[in-house]
């Protein structure tokens, strides 16, 4: 079954125990958990030409994945994507901390400008083909390389960061509507975000 995102079907993840919990009592909390989800299916986020069914991995015990619920932890970074330079620069305190080549929407799917938050966060999502229905399975030759960082939605579609194996595209407009990044560098911004973690788009 095919959930948009408008359907709440997305299980959250557990707060961090404390650290008197014994480590058999966080497995069996993760346990409860996975249970739990294997009741629903899994929700598939569509956006332009892609979709994502993914829940991120959270621990080594299980091996499943949930949604990544990371508060933010750098309130005083943002990242500035400037469609014209092809490139998204991260400040922290007014500095910029680093800068990444992006490939950004092509012409009739253009990246969206304004002002954004970081809605979600994915490691090593899978990618569905939207017209053949075809799965990739994740990993950096994923259509959508191993991170995604969501920034947009409409209640059906998203846009984010993702990486790409299509390193050529990058510096190009020539997503549907995403920011395509290389596989290294979306790994290095994804352990910057946060969820809210203030996205500018600007021309």
């Amino acid at each position: 079954m095919v959930f948009s995102l408008g359907v709440s079907s997305t299980v959250k993840a557990e707060s961090k125990p404390d650290s008197l919990d014994s480590e058999a009592k966080v497995i069996e909390r993760l346990k409860n958990l996975a249970a739990s989800q294997a009741e629903i299916a899994k929700p598939v986020l569509a956006f332009p030409n892609h979709k994502i069914d993914s829940l991120e991995k959270v621990d080594q015990f299980l091996g499943t994945n949930i949604p990544t619920e990371r508060p933010s932890l750098r309130p005083n970074l943002k990242l500035v994507l400037r469609l014209r330079d092809r490139r998204v620069l991260v400040y922290e305190d007014n500095q910029v901390k680093a800068s990444y080549p992006v490939a950004v929407g092509k012409s009739g799917w253009e990246t969206p400008k304004g002002k954004f938050q970081v809605k979600r966060l994915e490691r090593n999502p899978s990618w569905q083909n939207p017209w053949t229905g075809k799965v990739s399975p994740p990993g950096e030759n994923s259509p959508i390389g191993s991170r995604w960082i969501g920034f947009w939605s409409n209640g059906k579609d998203e846009i984010g960061f993702h990486g790409t194996p299509n390193e050529g595209s990058i510096g190009q407009a020539a997503s549907h509507g995403c920011v395509r990044m290389l596989n290294r560098d979306v790994k290095a911004l994804f352990e910057l975000v946060s969820l809210g973690t203030s996205v500018e788009v600007v021309p």
